[in-house]
């Protein structure tokens, strides 16, 4: 990883910090501010020390995201519903949710937003197509749907009011692959936080549009238009092949051989 190029932020906000990717972004981050504010709807370990803020939010509330964002330089937002879900249990928090973030930032004068969307905006994409940022979104869930919502957010914010943001197609943030899909998909928790690193520091993002993946041997994603950020994957999926082809081959029409969101695309639906 490389050293903060920039003084650290005075105060960072981390939503959904009682994740797992928030868990490990409450350390990884901690040398880029001075104070990390950590929020999430459910409960947070306390504070470790005086760089800490602990913040128990829920971001279908507007005022209380209001305060939240009170105070904070910059946001990393994880927040919100990470799987797929009926659309009403999506709603609040990823639909309502951004909508809250970006006005609070408006209304507080932050600049900058890193907003975790999803390889889910773009599921229903063949594992043998390679696409980039400008190809057509192509959701495959209601949460591929609020991602795709965030980052039209995220655009309209920037021609509107300057606010800029680096919009993460996080693909599968684990400590290592666990099948065949996540070969192309896995990002490495030092990847990511790399990309988070260079996504608050680069100059001039506007919105840009960067797919988060380590520095897979087989890869669906072109970052040419996120060149700008300088961003260099360190790590690979490579050193778990061996691992991963010894589990049972699934079907050949099996949505996690056929499609890039995987599973994601046969989910629901919900309530009938």
């Amino acid at each position: 990883m490389t050293s903060t190029p920039n003084a650290p932020f005075n105060r960072l906000l981390l939503t959904g910090a009682a994740g797992g990717l928030g868990k490990v972004l409450r350390e990884s981050l901690r040398p880029y501010a001075k104070v990390i504010r950590l929020s999430d709807i459910a409960n947070i370990a306390p504070a470790i020390d005086e760089r800490e803020e602990v913040v128990t939010c829920d971001l279908a509330d507007k005022q209380a995201v209001h305060h939240l964002v009170e105070g904070v330089d910059a946001i990393v937002h994880l927040g919100g519903v990470s799987t797929e879900h009926s659309f009403e249990d999506i709603l609040g928090a990823n639909i309502c949710g951004v909508f809250h973030i970006y006005e609070a930032a408006r209304r507080h004068g932050v600049k900058r937003i890193i907003f975790a969307s999803s390889n889910h905006v773009i599921g229903f994409y063949k594992q043998d197509e390679v696409i980039d940022a400008r190809s057509p979104r192509r959701p495959d869930s209601y949460y591929g749907l609020s991602k795709s919502y965030g980052e039209d957010v995220a655009t309209f914010y920037f021609d509107r009011y300057g606010i800029e943001t680096v919009s993460i197609r996080i693909g599968s943030s684990f400590p290592e692959p666990q099948n065949r899909r996540m070969m192309s998909t896995w990002l490495s928790f030092g990847d990511l936080t790399h990309l988070i690193e260079r996504a608050l520091y680069a100059p001039n993002v506007g919105h840009t549009v960067v797919y988060g993946a380590s520095d897979n041997k087989n890869v669906w994603w072109d970052n040419r238009y996120a060149s700008a950020l300088g961003y260099a994957p360190k790590d690979t999926s490579e050193v778990f092949r061996d691992k991963i082809e010894a589990q049972p081959m699934p079907a050949a029409d099996d949505p996690a051989m056929v499609y890039q969101g995987g599973a994601f695309v046969a989910a629901g639906p919900f309530g009938d």
